[in-house]
């Protein structure tokens, strides 16, 4: 059977109309990957605009490609008609506030269900088990035992909470209207933490650095990571080496440059790669 062609996945949602009321990162993470898929979108922002434009105004461009924008006081009743007018003719509703300063928009359940019984509804939250507790990803990591003393290099529970934001609602569009999803960001990186907590990634488990052909070693020049997990690959790497299998590679590694070992694995077909900083370099 042939697979689905790029073409036919960018028009997998053509026809969807999404309203979003979703700020910061995980809902126009979300709403991005849904237009690209090809569903249409507008975004009700607040008359201050989105936090995340002030934050990185080039990850904001990025993720409203093709959405349209507009600049909302839900606070009037006159911005609140507008968002009634826009889910009239919506399939799928994004938000991610909690569930108190909705329902103060008239945005429940049961409401929502009465007046436009067409739409679905996708609520990102922080945690499903508790909604109205205050949170963001760096403190959903610290909870879990994701964050060291350092910053984390990205969002866990931003990005990987709003894939999985998009395959709820993926799936919420193929049930019958009305319905409800509901997905939560701790929830999400709690799932992230489990190799961690079950002792696979920590300091003396097989994948957090106790396996010498899966580990971060020093280069002549910078630093490359080691990942020749399976047998094949640990076989080949250490027969090319001439090393015993198992042995520590901190002394051969020392030998080459990060871009050298890249070039000599890359000639070698084995998993290996320079470490780069948060610009590629």
């Amino acid at each position: 059977m042939g697979g689905r062609s790029a073409r036919d996945t960018r028009r997998a949602l053509a026809g969807v109309r999404v309203v979003s009321l979703a700020q910061n990162v995980p809902g126009p993470v979300t709403v991005s990957r849904l237009v690209g898929y090809g569903a249409g979108a507008v975004k009700i922002e607040p008359p201050g605009g989105d936090p995340l434009r002030g934050f990185s105004l080039a990850w904001y461009r990025r993720l409203h490609r093709g959405v349209r924008v507009e600049r909302v006081d839900l606070k009037t009743s006159g911005g609140l008609a507008r968002l009634q007018a826009l889910l009239g003719q919506a399939d799928l509703l994004i938000t991610s506030q909690r569930p108190s300063a909705l329902a103060r928009l008239g945005l429940t359940t049961r409401r929502l269900a009465r007046q436009h019984p067409q739409l679905r509804w996708l609520r990102i939250v922080g945690d499903t088990r508790r909604p109205e507790r205050p949170g963001h990803d760096l403190t959903y990591q610290a909870e879990v035992g994701l964050l060291g003393l350092e910053m984390p290099r990205t969002l866990w529970g931003d990005v990987i909470g709003a894939e999985r934001a998009v395959s709820e609602a993926l799936l919420l569009l193929r049930r019958p209207a009305p319905c409800t999803c509901e997905t939560g960001l701790r929830d999400t990186v709690q799932s992230a933490a489990t190799p961690y907590e079950l002792g696979l990634t920590s300091a003396d488990g097989a994948l957090g650095g106790a396996l010498p052909s899966y580990r971060i070693y020093r280069a002549r020049d910078g630093y490359v990571a080691v990942a020749a997990l399976e047998p094949h690959f640990s076989a080949r790497l250490y027969a090319a080496l001439d090393l015993p299998p198992g042995a520590d590679l901190s002394a051969p590694m020392r030998s080459r440059t990060a871009r050298q070992w890249e070039r000599w694995a890359a000639a070698r077909d084995l998993p290996i790669a320079r470490l780069r900083n948060g610009n590629g370099a």
